[in-house]
């Protein structure tokens, strides 16, 4: 049985999310706030396309005088910040995004004296860029003199900026920079005003060991964190919902109401524990160093298998693995490292992730719903050098892909109730796979955890 304390951790992120939906409701029922947010609002290219840029652990110091880390001797005479910055530049320039998304430790706290200067330096590509840009924050960018609240509130008020500082309606909830932007259809189409690609971004807190900021709470790391009280206020059965549609109502509804939710990417800082379910076998990318993930799961994983929406997770903070490895339909993905000032690896090129996502072309003309999302990664080298391009998700094969996963991989749904280490983990399962999964699922799960066949945390790979 799990204990009450492990219990609550395993809701932290799932309350998160869950708010995330509710507060993506709540945005599209104000019609007063989308009018004068019109002018910030993400859509796809008139090409039927939306690119995101992502730039990971760029750990910004003071600038000119802040050495480059883990570099090769040739390149370490005037190395420093400014070349992140102009790495920044040429990936602006080489691939023109339609968002930058900054996936924490913008700033390394202890080497930036004034956090405001080291802010305003580190993102200034992006904001004379023109181009909008969004931020969730890593475990070092409240290191200096602003609070983790103080950094993020900075940010959200910057030029180009569409971070948030916490979902709308929400009063209370753990950490700082919890937000959902919508990603509307081309301008003039079917789809003009719904969103079509939705971009989750989490705040995954301050250290790897326990999730979210909880370590933040004082010495009890469980105390008056925030989310037992959303869990309150949604009741304990709150993730039995039909979670992706509460945020796809409008996008599944007349005119042009879509039969299935739309996709959706998450951004946040520290990995999850099942990035560790991979090796090199079934990831594509390297992986050269351990997973820095939370020592407790929090059971957002499974959350995110149930929304069913979410597709791919982006992440940084293990600045020498820049890997994809895809598990029960979800890609799990790093950046690789991006800065100067970040550890890294002399001889290993810096480098960032970018994802396309593209809709489908109707055969009577426009654009219809997302058709395929993709990914590759740039090397910071002469020539920007493209490589691991790869299909995260496509609309063809995702019903043939979710039934290989459910009817093929029972041992894996086993492992991922009970590597959870939720009580209702099962219960959780079944309201996920009830269509196609019968019974007999559910009785193998039980079998196999009374014969201790699959033990909590214990590490598979399938």
């Amino acid at each position: 049985m799990a204990q009450p304390w492990k219990k609550k951790t395993c809701y932290w992120m799932k309350a998160m999310l869950l708010a995330l939906w509710f507060s993506g409701i709540h945005v599209l029922a104000d019609a007063a706030a989308a009018v004068s947010k019109e002018q910030n609002q993400l859509r796809f290219s008139k090409e039927g396309q939306f690119k995101i840029l992502q730039v990971a652990d760029m750990h910004f110091g003071d600038g000119k005088s802040t050495p480059c880390q883990d570099v090769l001797p040739n390149q370490m005479r005037g190395c420093s910040d400014l070349n992140t910055s102009a790495f920044i530049h040429r990936m602006i320039q080489a691939e023109k995004p339609h968002l930058i998304v900054f996936t924490g430790d913008n700033i390394f706290g202890f080497d930036a004296k004034d956090a405001v200067a080291s802010l305003n330096a580190a993102f200034a590509p992006a904001l004379s860029s023109n181009i909008p840009w969004a931020a969730v924050l890593g475990n070092h960018d409240q290191e200096s003199t602003l609070s983790r609240e103080g950094v993020m509130k900075y940010i959200v008020g910057m030029k180009h900026s569409l971070s948030q500082l916490n979902p709308p309606g929400v009063n209370i909830i753990d950490g700082f920079g919890n937000y959902n932007l919508e990603v509307s259809g081309v301008e003039g189409s079917s789809l003009h005003n719904k969103s079509v690609l939705n971009l989750y971004f989490l705040d995954s807190g301050i250290t790897p060991r326990f999730p979210l900021s909880l370590a933040m709470a004082g010495s009890n790391p469980l105390s008056n964190f925030g989310f037992s009280a959303l869990l309150r206020s949604f009741g304990h059965n709150s993730v039995h919902l039909p979670l992706p549609f509460l945020m796809q109502r409008a996008y599944m509804s007349n005119p042009e109401g879509q039969k299935s939710a739309a996709p959706g990417l998450a951004y946040f800082h520290i990995p999850l524990p099942e990035s560790a379910s991979f090796d090199s076998s079934n990831f594509t990318g390297v992986k050269q160093e351990g997973i820095s993930s939370a020592s407790v799961n929090s059971g957002f994983f499974t959350t995110m298998v149930e929304a069913g929406d979410v597709k791919a997770a982006f992440t940084g903070h293990d600045h020498l693995n820049d890997f994809c490895g895809e598990l029960l339909g979800i890609h799990l993905c790093y950046a690789g490292g991006f800065g100067y000032h970040a550890y890294g690896k002399a001889g290993w090129a810096r480098r960032a992730r970018v994802v396309l996502a593209t809709l489908e072309e109707r055969e009577k003309g426009g654009w219809g719903e997302v058709k395929s999302i993709k990914t590759w990664k740039r090397l910071d080298d002469k020539h920007l050098t493209v490589i691991d391009a790869q299909v995260l998700w496509s609309k063809t094969s995702a019903g043939k892909l979710l039934l290989k996963y459910l009817l093929g991989h029972t041992l894996a749904l086993v492992f991922l109730a009970c590597y959870s280490g939720e009580q209702s983990a099962l219960e959780h399962l079944r309201s996920v796979f009830h269509i196609i999964l019968s019974a007999s699922v559910s009785s193998n799960c039980l079998i196999l955890m009374d014969h201790s066949v699959v033990s909590r945390g214990n590490s598979m790979v399938f």
